[in-house]
């Protein structure tokens, strides 16, 4: 379903804990980090979109959740004409959002990434809210801004981080994966030790923790979890 200027209404997701961290998935296979979001179907209420959106891709459902605010009007980004289907060139022009900021009420193995048959994460973690812009796809760098900064208000005490003016990356930050846990539920091939986070938490609750033995060198160690 795409409006009458080029773009497909879409919902957009910020889950965040008692912390004010937020949900930050890994998309299945590549090296770009995001949001939760999906299309609304013809007829869907945003709100219906978002329950399911937030279902099919990361397990939690109504009871899990509840909502603390959301955008008021739609956000847009265009899709660069590379990425479109040969059959939407000049028709469709990118996404239209509306974004809603949540508060996990439930417990964090309530969240599963495959709770659909075609998952969109691969790996997620809880990161500070102001998370690292240039880990999202170029494209859709200026609606997250937007949107964390509209949402920003909703949350009952300001964010840990403060927002960098002349860079998306903020200090504490060591590549996409920051200083948190990274929740895997796809087997692990390989591990980029650069940006290896502290603890990986892998599916079945144990932990897989990282020490520098020798310059160069990582040791592992697992432990079983609870």
């Amino acid at each position: 379903m795409i409006d009458k200027d080029g773009y497909r209404p879409n919902v957009a997701i910020i889950l965040c804990n008692a912390k004010n961290e937020v949900f930050w998935g890994k998309r299945i296979r590549e090296h770009s980090w995001q949001f939760p979001q999906g299309g609304i179907k013809h007829g869907e209420a945003p709100e219906d979109a978002m329950y399911r959106e937030l279902e099919e891709e990361t397990g939690l459902r109504r009871e899990h959740v509840r909502i603390l605010g959301r955008t008021k009007s739609w956000l847009h980004y265009n899709v660069p004409s590379h990425w479109v289907k040969r059959e939407w060139r000049g028709t469709y022009k990118g996404q239209k959002q509306i974004w809603y900021l949540l508060r996990l009420t439930g417990r964090d193995n309530d969240i599963r990434l495959r709770a659909s048959e075609h998952p969109e994460f691969d790996a997620w973690r809880w990161h500070d809210y102001w998370v690292p812009l240039d880990s999202v796809i170029e494209f859709k760098r200026d609606v997250y801004r937007k949107a964390l900064h509209q949402l920003v208000r909703y949350l009952d005490r300001p964010p840990r981080v403060s927002p960098r003016t002349r860079s998306d990356r903020h200090p504490a930050d060591n590549g996409p994966s920051g200083n948190g846990s990274v929740l895997v539920e796809i087997p692990v091939v390989a591990v980029d030790d650069a940006a290896m986070p502290t603890d990986l938490l892998l599916a079945g609750g144990d932990t897989l923790s990282s020490s520098k033995s020798r310059p160069g060198e990582t040791a592992f160690t697992q432990t079983q979890g609870d």
